[in-house]
């Protein structure tokens, strides 16, 4: 008998529930269709996100797919460990858009659609491993990497958070693969993989820009030497750790819980600052070209761990891989924010040859941790993408589309749209469910990304 086939519908929370060999039940937020798509692989890693100690509570969103030990699609809440996988190599990656008055004519202006991307893609670092054009000083990286949007002025109306608290005694682990220099140097880029700026209108005939960007090698650097420090401690300790070394957890006791801690938070504000500095290239190019100045919606991160107030339950850690969070009106930490009764803005990206969303959560979010989707979801792995479909193919299809894509220049075929579940699907299982409620429909215009 599959693993799959003992999950167990729950109609009063409109999701499917799975137990089998879990320390805990994990929720699983799937309309009949997506479920029926679901790899069996994706339950062995349910099992292992609902087994980490210190669990007690798991959520599975709508666009949950295989992943690094546990599925990308993830929220697992402890009462105290802090786990690797449910955070992953990009700390903080995320979302940010901005809106603007411009009419959709304008971005169906080819001459103007070209001035747009050439001039984002000449303002910020495209491709893995490529810097950005943001020169900083050590001093001011410091700065950056403690308070991250606040650093630059911002405030939370703008973003998710102003920062995460780092300690003053924790700083750049020192002689790791040159973690501050490679930080230093990526600041405003977008790096490569399913990263990507995106020109949108809404259903109102109105321009968008959507960036999709996180930590770059500073937060896989510090993800990396955190991997091999908790797996020497816990080795040390003859401890064995089911899954790799990807699969270890900081529990309290650990002496390096609290610079693991701090290393989360560093990525995140360096992820937060990454984005911020984007937007200043992005909407400068965005006014240039369209003649209006652009307004920044919201920015918001995936993947991180954070430390959250569950209403009827307590403080929590929660873990969100490839998930965002969903608080409603009223959820108290949101109290004294511009969001305290509307909820804040959920951002959630499809394929570049389909929807995008902006949501607001509904209190319905209570079932799922405060927590939806950060996208779409992969159906085909990269690889298997480059043999189902040639380069022409890739292209032709974006023509037909609409889309122009890196100037008019070759689609990336691992990120075709046939890469990524169906938008609509996604988001049905979000609002049937009760979690959100959708206040924009983004459709692509140009897709900018990073080539690997």
């Amino acid at each position: 008998m599959s693993l799959k086939s003992t999950a167990v519908w729950n109609a009063q929370r409109k999701c499917y529930e799975f137990q089998q060999g879990c320390n805990v039940p994990a929720r699983l937020f799937f309309n009949e269709t997506l479920f029926d798509e679901l790899e069996e692989g994706v339950f062995k890693q349910v099992q292992a996100a609902c087994n980490f100690p210190g669990v007690d509570s798991v959520v599975i969103t709508p666009d949950a797919h295989v992943g690094y030990v546990v599925p990308v699609g993830s929220v697992i809440a402890t009462t105290g460990t802090l786990c690797q996988a449910p955070v992953g190599f990009d700390i903080g990656c995320g979302i940010m858009c901005f809106r603007s008055p411009v009419d959709v004519s304008r971005g169906m202006d080819n001459a103007l659609r070209l001035k747009f991307s050439q001039a984002v893609m000449e303002g910020i670092g495209l491709g893995a491993g490529k810097g950005g054009h943001y020169p900083v000083t050590e001093e001011k990286f410091q700065e950056i990497f403690r308070f991250g949007g606040a650093a630059l002025g911002y405030r939370r109306a703008e973003a998710e958070r102003d920062f995460l608290p780092v300690d003053d005694t924790w700083d750049i682990p020192k002689n790791s693969n040159n973690i501050l220099k490679r930080g230093m140097g990526q600041l405003g880029s977008l790096g490569g993989g399913n990263h990507f700026c995106e020109l949108q209108h809404d259903q109102h005939g109105k321009l968008w820009v959507m960036v999709h960007t996180g930590s770059r090698g500073f937060g896989h650097g510090l993800a990396t030497h955190y991997i091999h420090e908790g797996a020497d401690y816990l080795k040390s300790k003859g401890v064995k750790i089911a899954g790799g070394a990807e699969a270890l957890c900081f529990e309290p006791d650990n002496p390096l819980y609290n610079d693991y801690r701090n290393a989360v938070a560093a990525g995140g504000n360096f992820a937060i600052a990454n984005r911020l500095i984007i937007w200043e290239v992005v909407g400068k190019a965005f006014k240039k070209v369209f003649g209006k100045e652009p307004e920044l919606v919201y920015e918001i991160s995936h993947n991180l761990v954070q430390l959250e107030q569950i209403p009827g339950t307590g403080e929590r850690w929660v873990h969100r891989k490839g998930a965002t969070r969903a608080f409603p009106a009223g959820h108290p930490m949101l109290v004294g924010t511009p969001w305290e009764k509307t909820g804040h803005p959920i951002l959630i990206p499809g394929s570049m040859g389909d929807t995008s969303y902006v949501l607001y959560a509904a209190q319905g979010a209570a079932n799922s941790l405060y927590s939806v989707n950060h996208g779409c979801g992969r159906r085909h792995s990269r690889n298997a993408m480059r043999d189902l479909l040639t380069q022409s193919a890739a292209n032709k299809e974006m023509k037909n589309l609409g889309v122009m894509v890196n100037a008019g220049g070759d689609v990336p075929i691992d990120e075709s749209p046939g890469a990524y579940k169906s938008s609509k699907d996604v988001i049905e299982s979000v609002v049937s469910a009760g979690l959100a409620t959708v206040a924009y429909t983004l459709t692509p215009l140009v897709s900018i990304k990073g080539t690997d």
